[in-house]
């Protein structure tokens, strides 16, 4: 059931927003060039690698020895905007028709972090990423690790139709509020280094 709402509202997203995002890819190549969608490889359902689609907020600035420079310094004031409204994870209904993601689930996060996480932590992968989820409305960015995973392992365990329902209203809200976007002193979120469980 899950699966067959998450082809449905994906389609009727895309449609609704589809002028909204070429809007938004209008702007971006005016005001950062081509190209204008950013794909990373994440880990999804049981940790299978997947190419998540955004729409691309940073520059590939580099420095004097080839190495990319800081979230920080490649944020352009354009990717804030798109940020600052969650413009650039409109694309990501793509991922949802095609399965690879969900509605709602916990956040595709890096492919680094797997090794990283402890046994417990690891129950996020135990269904497909979602576009938002429990943690996203919870705090998002704005809160620690360690609270952000406990959140998403809590919803694998209590997931539930109703519950989905709720997170994407009130990520409704959330998204009018910008709250959480970013975390103090950081472009998006500091870098997850290891659990304090793992091993």
């Amino acid at each position: 059931m899950k699966r067959l709402l998450d082809i449905v509202l994906s389609l009727i997203l895309l449609a609704v927003f589809s002028p909204v995002m070429l809007v938004v890819a209008a702007i971006i190549a005016v005001k950062m060039g081509r190209p204008v969608i950013f794909t990373q490889q994440r880990p999804g359902l049981h940790g299978k690698p997947f190419d998540v689609i955004k729409f691309r907020t940073m520059l590939n600035a580099v420095d004097s020895k080839g190495q990319l420079l800081s979230d920080e310094e490649r944020l352009t004031p354009t990717g804030k905007w798109v940020r600052k409204y969650s413009l650039d994870e409109l694309p990501q209904l793509l991922n949802v028709l095609n399965g690879s993601m969900s509605l709602v689930g916990p956040r595709p996060l890096l492919m680094e972090y797997l090794p990283l996480y402890s046994n417990e932590q690891l129950v996020r992968h135990h269904v497909r990423p979602g576009v938002t989820g429990w943690a996203q409305i919870n705090g998002r960015n704005a809160i620690e690790w360690e609270e952000k995973f406990s959140m998403d392992v809590w919803y694998v365990k209590h997931q539930s139709l109703w519950l989905d329902s709720k997170i994407m209203l009130i990520t409704v809200k959330k998204v009018f509020k910008k709250e959480g976007v970013t975390q103090r002193h950081h472009a998006t979120a500091e870098r997850f280094t290891g659990s304090k469980d793992a091993g």
